[in-house]
């Protein structure tokens, strides 16, 4: 090969590296509770995709955790996981996938998971505690609008799965907090977040307690509210 068909095909390289969309894996193995809105949440995530140009592909294959595996992706998102879904090994290769500068985006569930691994509640920001029954309830924003809440209301009524935790992070940046006196069940006071994010180790992290009904993953404000969590995972600019 002459020397400028070789600085042809490394620009041809390089210009199909700056072209590729950046791509997020969609984990969802579950080794407890298993919500049926997984498919509804896999299905929105990826038109998500489609309409603000990322890739998604998914798995419930904990064997897929490896560092030469993840580090094709922008972001990793536990979409409602549960329970010990990762070995140590497997820990250990997500730790340095994190701490190489990549993202975290935690939905619902993925708070219910992991719970004798603290450097994952560390990364996730709290440990599901209990939960009352599914009702309509208000969410504040906290602070000024950002592009995590933009779309929101100031106070937004929705119904879903209100989480009460057992543990939160204190170093966390919440951006919206539940209203326990808009509801049955509350157990974590008038700062009782739902969704926050954080530097966490090199990288990034975004979690929403929301979640857990399908009806969410046709719910225009919280998916445009995820948008902006998985965009911050994948290292895109956000207006903080």
């Amino acid at each position: 090969m002459s020397l400028s068909q070789k600085l042809l095909l490394a620009f041809l390289l390089c210009s199909n590296c700056l072209l590729a969309k950046p791509k997020v894996l969609i984990f969802c193995k579950t080794a407890g509770f298993h919500h049926q809105s997984i498919g509804a949440g896999i299905k929105a995530i990826r038109l998500l995709g489609e309409q603000n140009k990322f890739e998604a592909d998914t798995t419930t294959d904990a064997t897929k955790f490896t560092y030469k595996n993840l580090k094709r992706y922008a972001a990793v998102i536990f979409l409602n996981t549960t329970g010990d879904v990762l070995n140590d090994a497997q820990q250990a290769e997500f730790q340095k996938y994190i701490r190489s500068g990549k993202g975290y985006v935690g939905v619902h569930a993925a708070t219910d998971t992991e719970y004798d691994w603290p450097w994952y509640g560390e990364l996730s920001g709290a440990y599901f505690g209990s939960h009352p029954k599914i009702q309509q309830a208000v969410l504040k924003v906290n602070g000024l609008p950002n592009d995590f809440t933009k779309n929101l209301p100031a106070q937004w009524t929705k119904t879903d799965e209100w989480y009460n935790f057992k543990w939160i992070s204190n170093k966390t940046r919440v951006v919206l907090t539940l209203d326990e006196n808009s509801y049955t069940g509350g157990k974590n006071g008038p700062m009782h977040p739902m969704s926050w994010y954080h530097e966490f180790d090199g990288g990034r992290a975004f979690t929403t307690a929301l979640g857990h009904t399908d009806e969410s993953y046709t719910d225009q404000l919280f998916l445009q509210h995820l948008l902006a969590g998985i965009n911050y995972a994948m290292g895109r600019k956000v207006d903080l």
